[in-house]
């Protein structure tokens, strides 16, 4: 069937409808559909799994007030910059950067990014997709040791893995604290060995885990299928993938909050343990930080892609505040959601709430569905929360392709204008193949590895120069201008915080979080990497990295005159700088001024030339 729909799909066009403003790159068929998209974007697995951990680590509700003062200064600000960058020239992260073409690196580093992250991405929508097919047997496979009764165990197993070899050990007379610690063991074995079979280090890297690897192949086949279209088909799936996420939410939250002990879960996350000391702590305020930017996938390039295919009028400036809003609400409902399941999972254990606390990876396929594994009918339970899980990761991993495939189809337009269906299919098969490792027995450690180096501080330093090309090279009131011609005309007071926050407080919050940012060695489960591992990592930053002076390096060589006049025509937009349609370029960027622009450039580098010749 899906064959039979691609088929049909390379006959036409797929990303240009009749009734498109841009009827050359397309654009969105609908001003939902955009906004789901970014919504589904900015949405990701971190604001399931990674926000109520950073809450329950700094504080508590405490946390939620330096993080909505970092989304004040630092999110919306970014996000809206991003936005307004995509949506003025209609181009994707690479061509974006004719504005100041000696940086044009940034938008090739953005690429590689999104390139290395899709990778690993679809391997973690690939977990979700096993653990909810293993969620369709009753009981669940996770829910052995579910049946403690009184203060006795004595039926339960605690099975630990030590190198190759496998103990069982039957306790009996034990309590239930001590019961939560072995069934915690049995349920990380289960992980660990059936899901995962994981191996001891990086080192083992093993055959290919053939279960994973056929949801890998599965997760691949429906990326493929909802961008065959580009937008025009992404932008229908976003419908039911961005809004069934929160249906699960709130059902979850519904049952969550009439389960005995979830109080003490919630007053855990935002109440009166809540610790308002903890605000004193710079490690708190760089954590909300790094939290704010990372949800909202500000410096992977999607934000730019996704705003290119607006139409040229949109209201960009509103459509900030309703995705941001949108994603920082959604954080904090999540952590509702999951505490009040710990909060259960701690009255049932006998044991405090921190006990029970996993970050990341820990928190979404043990921690969680063990807690989902003592309700009744706990099958559904379990079922709704990993398809959650799959929906949100899609959504995410729909727009880093998207940032792929838009920025070759900028670059080569006439390659590929009419292959996008054959584009996208060889493009998801390439990373399913680069994906394979990552779904071998050492597959964890690779994914935790490329996680730990790609998506850390790098993006910090690929942010910071995006705001200092654009605020102090192309210059922040020119790009004040531009977004004037798209949105219409506001008063200097309302630009006073935006030109506050991007020409100083974003840039300075940015130094501060870096100056803050210490390596630690990436490890999972205790297991430290090899030499060579490392190594690798760095080599991976420094793929992203290198394109920076690459591209720089290379316009420098390609451009004329001598060194100074070369830096100064380069950090000045090219011709190809202005927007997209001829309609909208107004004043300012028709090709009359354009014409006078260069014969002003033609007759001062004549002047120059004549009074050098007179002074030799």
């Amino acid at each position: 069937m899906v064959l039979f729909f691609l088929l049909c799909c390379s006959f036409f066009d797929p990303r240009v409808d009749d009734g498109d403003e841009n009827t050359e790159r397309g654009n969105w068929t609908s001003k939902k559909e955009y906004i789901l998209s970014m919504i589904g974007y900015a949405v990701g697995l971190g604001n399931i799994w990674r926000f109520p951990y950073l809450a329950y680590k700094n504080g508590g509700g405490a946390f939620l007030i330096p993080y909505f003062v970092m989304l004040v200064v630092v999110g919306i600000p970014l996000f809206f910059l991003e936005s307004a960058l995509g949506q003025f020239c209609s181009q994707g992260p690479v061509n974006v950067w004719s504005a100041v073409p000696l940086i044009q690196g940034i938008g090739v580093a953005m690429v590689v990014v999104s390139v290395i992250v899709s990778i690993y991405y679809n391997v973690i929508i690939a977990y979700s997709l096993y653990y909810m097919f293993a969620s369709m047997q009753c009981p669940l496979p996770w829910s052995g040791c579910s049946s403690c009764d009184g203060s006795n165990c004595s039926t339960t197993p605690e099975v630990s893995c030590t190198g190759s070899k496998t103990q069982t050990l039957v306790h009996t007379g034990i309590n239930k604290s001590t019961c939560h610690t072995v069934c915690t063991n049995a349920r990380l074995l289960l992980c660990s060995n059936v899901a995962l079979q994981r191996s001891s280090g990086l080192d083992e890297t093993g055959p290919v885990v053939w279960h994973l690897a056929l949801c890998l192949l599965l997760t691949s086949i429906i990326v493929t299928a909802a961008l065959i279209k580009g937008i025009k088909s992404s932008g229908k799936v976003v419908y039911f993938t961005a809004t069934f996420p929160y249906v699960v939410i709130v059902i979850l939250l519904i049952r969550g909050v009439t389960l005995e002990g979830a109080k003490d879960g919630i007053e855990f996350y935002i109440g009166s343990q809540s610790n308002l000391t903890k605000l004193t702590e710079v490690q708190v305020w760089k954590d909300a930080a790094t939290q704010t930017f990372y949800s909202l996938s500000i410096g992977w390039g999607g934000l730019i892609a996704l705003a290119s295919y607006n139409n040229f009028h949109n209201n960009v400036f509103k459509d900030s505040f309703v995705v941001t809003l949108t994603n920082a609400g959604t954080s904090v409902l999540a952590g509702f959601a999951i505490f009040s399941f710990l909060g259960h999972m701690a009255h049932v254990y006998k044991t405090p709430v921190s006990k029970v606390v996993k970050e990341g990876f820990g928190l979404a396929f043990i921690a969680y569905p063990d807690a989902l594994s003592k309700l009744p009918i706990s099958p559904l339970w379990s079922i709704l929360f990993f398809f959650m899980l799959l929906t949100v990761g899609l959504d995410s991993q729909f727009a880093g392709i998207e940032v792929i495939t838009t920025c070759l189809l900028d670059a080569f337009p006439t390659v590929f204008k009419s292959k996008h269906v054959l584009l996208t299919v060889t493009l998801c098969s390439v990373l399913y193949l680069l994906g394979l490792p990552c779904v071998t027995r050492a597959g964890i450690y690779w994914v935790t590895l490329i996680d730990q180096f790609i998506a850390s501080w790098v993006l910090l330093f690929l942010v910071l120069l995006e705001i200092i090309a654009i605020c102090y090279i192309y210059g922040g009131n020119r790009f004040i201008k531009d977004i004037e011609m798209m949105i219409g005309m506001k008063t200097s007071t309302f630009w006073l915080w935006w030109r506050a926050c991007w020409f100083f407080i974003t840039p300075c919050i940015f130094l501060l979080i870096s100056s803050l940012v210490y390596f630690e060695p990436p490890n999972y489960g205790g297991i430290p990497y090899p030499d060579w591992g490392m190594n690798l990592g760095w080599c991976m930053i420094a793929f992203v990295l290198m394109w920076i002076p690459v591209a720089a390096g290379y316009k420098l060589i390609k451009a004329k005159g001598n060194p100074w006049k070369r830096l100064k025509l380069l950090c000045s937009p090219s011709e190809e700088w202005h927007p997209y349609l001829d309609v909208h370029r107004g004043e300012r960027y028709s090709e009359e001024r354009c014409r006078r622009r260069n014969n002003s450039k033609i007759k001062a580098e004549v002047n120059l030339n004549v009074i050098s010749s007179s002074w030799l």
